[in-house]
């Protein structure tokens, strides 16, 4: 041992950093000091691992959205993009090429089938037409006068044939008692035969056949002057509006170019082109709805024509669509989009298709929360997509509750924590009503 100010210490309590004295007294309780510090952290990592190992057996809690998985009407849909069409049209090429004398319609007039439109100059036909009309009149009076003569030819010829059979017949009876010779006989059948002779000849020229062709020639200039005439007015074909109207009066029309075009815009045909699988889902009458890019409501409509041929340039069947069209708020020309009913299952169980969970493998699977809220993995089978909603055909009853926001993070979980793992549902957010929008 030894002695400092009075103080013994045992030599075992020397230090590597000398004898505990002096300046070495500081190191001594800075080692102290490193040595409890080093036992601390040995024991707080013991501690810390014990905490997470708990920490890891405690069930995790996830916040999902649920909706239910209910029975319904479901329906198959071929949607496709469409060009607008009006149900009629008619572009009104003139017949003849004459100035327009006047019009009676703008653009934009309604029109009735047989209004009269516009008007061709038309004196030089009105000349014709007369000119043919004279002709028309004369030959008619030829042909008149032609009928009465040959009428009272045959009729000579018949009244001369009755006397020679006559004279004939009591020339015969008159032989018979020998009150004339046979030689008077002879000579009364010679008239005889002259007479009919005379009566075939009467016949023939009764057939006024040269007559009726030149009546007939006459007739049919004087009705094509009519027509030409006619064809100076414009009417309309159908019912409608006028779409355009791109001359004025006083100009003549180039040869084969429409003058007005009407179109019947009270319903539209929109046609549109759609795989050939899709096609043979479609049948004449399904009910369709016609949308507008970024215009609010549709319009319901009716498939009529479904193409018995492809389109050889795009291999698609073109599907006609028409719709009543109330106010002209459809346009031709313009683009649609055409959702095409093919299929109706009207007691299906469908869910919402944020809800469905697809593996790599392609099984499909949705998480279903029970009356206690446990979660569990149903697999499914799906058939008829629409929109928001599928159709599952085989795993689910209607019903059950799915989780829809939440499955992805469920899914990743393993069926033992899965089992352990708190749920707490979250109601979804409100949607805001049209009329609480109208009142802001």
């Amino acid at each position: 041992m030894r002695k400092r100010a009075g103080t013994i210490i045992p030599k075992n309590q020397q230090s590597a950093f000398g004898p505990i004295e002096g300046p070495n007294v500081v190191n001594f309780h800075r080692w102290t000091a490193l040595c409890f510090l080093g036992t601390a952290l040995v024991a707080g990592f013991f501690f810390s691992g014990c905490t997470a190992q708990e920490a890891s057996e405690v069930a995790p809690t996830v916040t999902v959205q649920v909706d239910a998985a209910e029975k319904e009407v479901i329906h198959r849909m071929v949607t496709s993009d469409a060009i607008l069409y009006p149900r009629d049209q008619a572009a009104i090429v003139p017949k003849i090429s004459a100035p327009v004398k006047k019009f009676y319609v703008d653009r934009g007039s309604v029109v009735h089938e047989g209004q009269l439109l516009a008007e061709l100059e038309n004196k030089d036909l009105e000349g014709s037409l007369t000119e043919n009309q004279g002709g028309y009149q004369q030959a008619e009076a030829s042909y008149q006068s032609a009928v009465q003569k040959a009428e009272q030819d045959l009729k000579l010829a018949k009244q001369q044939l009755d006397a020679q059979q006559k004279f004939y017949d009591s020339r015969q009876a008159l032989f018979k008692q020998g009150a004339v010779s046979a030689k008077d006989v002879q000579d009364a059948n010679i008239g005889l035969t002259q007479a009919q002779d005379q009566y075939a000849i009467a016949q023939k020229q009764y057939d006024l056949k040269a007559s009726e062709g030149q009546l007939t020639a006459a007739k049919g200039k004087t009705a094509s002057a009519e027509a030409q005439l006619g064809y100076a007015k414009i009417v309309s074909p159908i019912n409608g509006v006028v779409t355009d109207r791109p001359l004025y009066s006083g100009e003549t029309a180039p040869s084969g170019s429409p003058i007005l075009t009407v179109m019947d815009l009270s319903q539209v045909v929109a046609r549109a082109h759609v795989s050939q699988e899709e096609a043979a889902m479609l049948k004449v009458g399904d009910v369709a709805t016609l949308t507008q890019p970024g215009q609010p409501g549709s319009f319901p409509g009716k498939v009529t024509l479904v193409s018995p041929a492809l389109d050889p340039n795009s291999t698609t069947v073109e599907v006609w669509v028409q719709a009543p069209n109330p106010g002209g708020k459809l346009k031709p020309g313009s683009n649609v989009r055409a959702s095409i009913v093919s299929q109706t299952v009207p007691n299906a169980v469908v869910a919402p298709a944020a809800a469905l969970l697809t593996d790599p493998d392609g099984v499909t699977s949705v998480i279903v929360l029970d009356s206690d809220n446990k979660p569990h993995k149903q697999h499914v089978k799906v058939g008829i997509r629409n929109g928001d909603d599928v159709q599952i055909t085989d795993g689910l009853k209607g019903g059950e509750r799915v989780v829809t926001i939440g499955a992805f993070e469920l899914d990743k979980e393993d069926d033992d924590v899965l089992a352990k793992t708190k749920i707490q549902v979250q109601a979804p957010p409100k949607i805001p009503d049209e009329d609480d929008e109208d009142s802001n």
